[in-house]
């Protein structure tokens, strides 16, 4: 009996922090270009029926995911709002201009003593306060364990395929996520996609990337590990592109998200498959 568990992670709208070049704050709100692609999420998913909406309760996702949540049908999916899903913490970054380059620093400690914050650490370096990719991995790895896999277990279960997530959060989160949920995936082509191809390094404001789990059967089943699966990702980086009234914008699905004149709300799906 097969079965299969779809998962769509979704990166918040445009926040007021992606207009500046500094480490984004817990609070920051969207912006009014965010408002209207939070908008357009809700109405574009509208006929998708999701079973569950994860989302992390940082302000910039949470609105985004409540946008997506008005906009389903009844009966209305469950939604769940977890701190699993926030984005790195910077720690005492938190609103400051980052710096691109470590310059002539050898420490972090250094850099900071000049006023400069990089945001190109190594995997176990942190600001105070903070937290580091290595402990962003181990959070994501939880997110996957006690968010993701119950569902799949209960797919496997059942021989289910009409189960469907969305997973509303951020950048760097999302990114670890995916790479973490992949690993499980005996697929070693999707997984080498995910490590060398550009299209996978991070979701824009409002994209999605869509995995489907597909659950082989088994005779036995060892609730200590996860079941087997095989990973198929379907959509990649996919987003909405809202026309301008000076001009219209029909850009790669990884370009830049500036765009000149004001939004008039009309709506291009601009798709990137994998």
């Amino acid at each position: 009996m097969s079965s299969s568990v779809t998962v769509t992670f979704i990166r918040h709208a445009e926040s007021t922090d992606n207009l500046r070049p500094i480490f984004d704050r817990k609070d920051a709100s969207l912006s009014k270009r965010g408002m209207k692609q939070a908008r357009a999420l809700g109405e574009f998913f509208a006929d998708t029926q999701f079973t569950v909406i994860y989302a992390s309760d940082l302000k910039r996702a949470f609105t985004t995911a409540q946008a997506l949540y008005k906009q389903q049908k009844d009966p209305k999916p469950t939604y769940v709002s977890s701190e699993l899903l926030r984005e790195l913490d910077s720690g005492i970054a938190e609103g400051k201009p980052f710096s691109r380059r470590r310059l002539c620093y050898d420490t972090l400690e250094e850099a900071m003593k000049c006023g400069l914050y990089p945001n190109c650490l190594s995997k176990d370096e942190k600001y105070p306060g903070g937290e580091s990719r290595v402990d962003l991995v181990e959070r994501s790895k939880k997110a996957i364990t006690q968010l993701l896999l119950p569902h799949v277990w209960k797919a496997a279960k059942e021989g289910s395929t009409d189960t469907h997530l969305a997973v509303v959060g951020h950048g760097l989160c999302l990114y670890e996520i995916i790479y973490e949920l992949l690993q499980m995936s005996p697929n070693q082509a999707v997984r080498w996609k995910f490590q060398y191809d550009d299209r996978y390094d991070y979701l824009n404001n409002a994209a999605w990337t869509r995995i489907v789990i597909n659950i082989e059967e088994s005779h036995s089943i060892d609730m200590d590990q996860h079941p087997p699966m095989v990973m198929d990702v379907t959509d990649v980086n996919r987003h909405l592109r809202l026309y301008t009234t000076k001009r219209h914008i029909r850009e790669s699905s990884v370009a830049s998200e500036d765009s000149e004149g004001t939004d008039n709300g009309e709506l291009e799906d601009i798709t990137d498959n994998a």
